[in-house]
């Protein structure tokens, strides 16, 4: 699993780390704490470079915040809390999740943009509400784009590092990358089966 998750980062270079970093910001399949570390790991190697691996993934991760910030512009929170209950099995986004957001942003204002992104579980969602009161398009992407530059940095930085050690921890990669996909699609399931819509 582990060798061929790297592999797949290794030929598809920098696109696929923007796409896989992209994607990850509107349908979870894998992670941001598999791919960028991974992406670190083959950038190690040689393969990629470590700056460039850093940037393609803040790339993907600023521009997939993007459609959840038009979401937010566009309907609004009361709308998108109506099209969350009617739709959001599949994405798992419920209206709960929108008010979580909502009120994070309320108590820390656009600052939320900058920390949510450092946060797993809030780190997609926090561009809802900055859509939904219309937050100036350059703070938003500047917040944005420091928080998932840190963010991306760390976890690529830690896979980087960690070839180094690879005659070590070789054994252990394996069921790490497993366990962290297989925990992600864990709760992907759960959310899934327990999705009940709510009341806006």
């Amino acid at each position: 699993m582990f060798n061929s998750i790297v592999d797949i980062v290794s030929q598809s270079g920098y696109l696929g780390i923007f796409l896989l970093m992209l994607a990850e910001n509107v349908f979870p399949p894998i992670p941001s704490e598999l791919i960028m570390p991974l992406a670190g790991f083959v950038s190690a190697r040689g393969e990629l470079n470590i700056v460039l691996v850093i940037l393609a993934g803040t790339a993907g991760s600023v521009v997939g915040a993007l459609p959840w910030y038009y979401a937010g512009a566009i309907f609004g929170q009361h709308r998108l809390k109506r099209i969350a209950n009617k739709h959001g099995r599949w994405m798992t986004l419920s209206s709960r999740d929108i008010d979580v957001a909502s009120m994070w942003f309320a108590r820390y204002g656009a600052a939320a943009v900058f920390f949510g992104r450092l946060i797993p579980a809030i780190r997609t969602l926090i561009s809802v509400p900055a859509g939904i009161v219309h937050m100036p398009m350059l703070p938003f992407l500047a917040y944005s784009t420091i928080g998932s530059l840190i963010w991306t940095a760390l976890l690529a930085v830690t896979g980087y590092l960690m070839q180094s050690q690879y005659d070590q921890v070789e054994h252990y990669m394996d069921p790490f990358s497993k366990g962290v996909l297989l925990l992600a699609i864990t709760i992907y399931v759960y959310r899934f089966i327990r999705f009940k819509p709510q009341q806006s």
